[in-house]
C-alpha cells in the first residue's frame, strides 16, 4: 500500500503514479503543476479530500490555494490535515484556506448524537500547518456544524481571520499555536452556538481588530488559559478592539474562564481593552431579572491599555489574584454586576513600567449600580492623574474589608450613593512626605444603612 504520506510529495513520479491508481479523474499533469509549485494546488487537494483518504499529510513545501478546500465530513469521512510544521499554504483566494462542516445538530450529550457522527464526523485534526493570507479576504480555517473540532501547532499570520466559527459547533479545542498579525480576529467566535471551547498554550497577538473575539453567540463553557494575547487592537486609527472581547447582547452568555494569561498593548488605540465582557444577555424566561455570567477571571498579567478589565450586566463573576498596571484611564471598570467578587489582587503603579512610557496612566477603579460586591484583600498603590483611586456610585451590599489603598494623591475612596454596606479593617493611606495632609483618605456622598468601623487612615485623619 502506499504510504498516504506520499499524497502531496514534490516527487512527481510518485504524484503522477498515485494521480492515475488512486484518483483516475485527476490528469496527471495537474499533479506535476502542484509539484512544480504552479500557480493553485486547492483543486489538487480538494480531490484528495473528497476522496475519503481521511489522512491529508502535507510534506515540507509551500503550496498555493485560490479557492477554499471544503471538509465536508459527512462525505469524505473523519479527516486530518497535518503538516509537522514544515508546510505552507499561501491563501491566494478570498475565504478560508480549510473549512470544516459537519452536520451536527445535538448538545455535547453523548443521548444527542446521531451514530453518523460519530462513525463520519469526529474529531476532525488540523495540525502543523502554516497559513498564510495573500488575497485580502483571505482568511486560515473556518468550521461550522463540527464536533471536537480539534487545531493544534499552526500558524496563521497576514490574513484577515485566524480561526472563524459560525453555525454550531461543539467541544472545540485551539492549542499550542500562534495566530499572528493578521487584519481581523485571531480567534472569532462569530454568531455560532457553541459549548465547551478550549483555547490554550497560544500566542494570539496585533490582530487588528481583537483577539479572542465573541459577537453573536450562544456561549457556554469557554476557557481561554496560559495563553500570551497582546497588541490585538491595531493602533491609534483603529476600530476600538479588545485583547478578549465578549459581547453577549441580546444573546444568553456565560460559563467563562480566563487563566494564567498575559494581556496586555496597546493604550494607543481608542478604547483599548484587556478584557472585555460586555451586553446583557437575553432574559431567562424563568427568572426576568437573572443576568448570565459565572465567569471566572484569575491568575493574569494586565497591562498596558486603556482600561485592563471593563465588565457589565453580569452576575457571578470571580476576579482574584491577577496583576494590574498601566490601565491608562482605568484599571477596573464594573458596572451593572450582581453578586461579584474581586480579591486578592495587585493594582500597582511599578516604577520600572510607569517610568518612561506610563506617567499618564491613571490607574483608577470604578464599581457603579452594582449589587452585591465583595472587594476584599487587593492592594491599590499609586495613582495617576485621577481624582479618585477607587469609585463605588450607587451601589448596596458591598463589603469592603482587608484591602490597602495607598499613595493616591487626591482621594484614596469614594463612596457615593452606596448603601446597606460595610467598610472595615481597610488602610487607606497617602504615604509620601509630599502628599501627607493634602490627601482625603475616604469621601462619602449619601447612601444609608452603612456600617464603616476599624480603617487605618492617613496621619492627618
Amino acid at each position: 500500500m502506499i504510504p498516504c504520506s506520499l499524497l502531496l510529495s514534490h516527487n512527481r513520479t510518485a504524484l503522477c503514479v498515485l494521480a492515475f491508481l488512486l484518483f483516475p479523474t485527476i490528469r496527471g499533469q495537474e499533479w506535476v503543476a502542484l509539484a512544480d509549485g504552479q500557480p493553485d494546488a486547492s483543486g489538487i487537494v480538494q480531490s484528495a479530500v473528497n476522496s475519503g483518504l481521511g489522512d491529508i499529510h502535507f510534506p515540507k513545501g509551500v503550496y498555493r490555494f485560490k479557492r477554499t478546500v471544503v471538509i465536508d465530513l459527512d462525505q469524505t469521512g473523519v479527516t486530518s490535515i497535518s503538516g509537522n510544521g514544515t508546510a505552507r499554504i499561501i491563501m491566494a483566494g478570498e475565504g478560508p484556506a480549510f473549512r470544516f462542516v459537519g452536520t451536527h445538530e445535538g448538545t455535547a450529550n453523548p443521548a444527542s448524537f446521531e451514530d453518523a457522527v460519530w462513525e463520519r464526523q469526529r474529531m476532525p485534526l488540523i495540525d502543523g500547518i502554516e497559513i498564510v493570507g495573500e488575497h485580502p479576504k483571505a482568511s486560515g480555517i473556518e468550521a461550522e456544524g463540527t464536533m471536537q473540532l480539534t487545531i493544534s501547532r499552526v500558524m496563521i499570520r497576514e490574513a484577515l481571520h485566524g480561526i472563524r466559527l459560525t453555525g454550531r459547533n461543539r467541544n472545540v479545542t485551539i492549542s499550542d499555536s500562534h495566530i499572528y498579525h493578521n487584519r481581523g480576529v485571531g480567534v472569532f467566535l462569530d454568531h455560532v452556538n457553541l459549548h465547551q471551547i478550549n483555547v490554550s498554550n497560544s500566542h494570539i497577538s496585533y490582530n487588528a481588530m481583537g483577539g479572542v473575539v465573541v459577537r453573536g453567540t450562544e456561549l457556554r463553557n469557554l476557557q481561554i488559559g496560559t495563553c500570551d494575547i497582546e497588541g490585538n487592537m491595531g493602533d491609534a486609527s483603529s476600530t476600538p478592539s479588545a485583547n478578549i472581547e465578549i459581547d453577549r447582547s441580546g444573546i444568553n452568555g456565560g460559563e467563562i474562564a480566563i487563566t494564567g494569561c498575559t494581556i496586555q498593548h496597546s493604550h494607543d488605540a481608542p478604547g483599548a481593552t484587556n478584557i472585555l465582557i460586555k451586553g446583557e444577555s437575553t432574559e431567562r424566561p424563568y427568572s426576568p431579572e437573572t443576568k448570565d455570567g459565572n465567569i471566572t477571571i484569575t491568575g493574569n498579567v494586565l497591562s498596558d491599555t486603556q482600561v485592563n478589565i471593563d465588565i457589565s450586566d453580569s452576575r457571578g463573576v470571580t476576579v482574584t489574584g491577577n496583576t494590574f498596571w498601566k490601565g491608562y484611564a482605568h484599571n477596573l471598570i464594573v458596572r451593572r454586576c450582581e453578586n461579584m467578587v474581586v480579591a486578592n489582587n495587585v493594582f500597582d503603579r511599578n516604577p520600572r513600567y510607569h517610568y518612561r512610557d506610563g506617567a499618564e496612566a491613571r490607574l483608577a477603579i470604578l464599581f457603579e449600580a452594582c449589587d452585591g460586591l465583595v472587594f476584599q484583600g487587593n492592594l491599590v498603590r499609586g495613582l495617576g492623574d485621577c481624582p479618585v483611586a477607587v469609585t463605588l456610585r450607587n451601589s448596596r451590599h458591598v463589603n469592603m474589608t482587608g484591602c490597602s489603598i495607598l499613595d493616591f494623591g487626591s482621594t484614596g475612596l469614594l463612596w457615593e450613593d452606596v448603601s446597606d454596606s460595610i467598610l472595615a479593617h481597610c488602610i487607606i493611606r497617602e504615604t509620601r512626605n509630599d502628599h501627607v495632609g493634602t490627601a482625603t483618605p475616604i469621601r462619602i456622598v449619601g447612601g444609608t444603612g452603612n456600617q464603616i468601623s476599624e480603617n487605618l487612615l492617613s496621619p492627618s485623619e
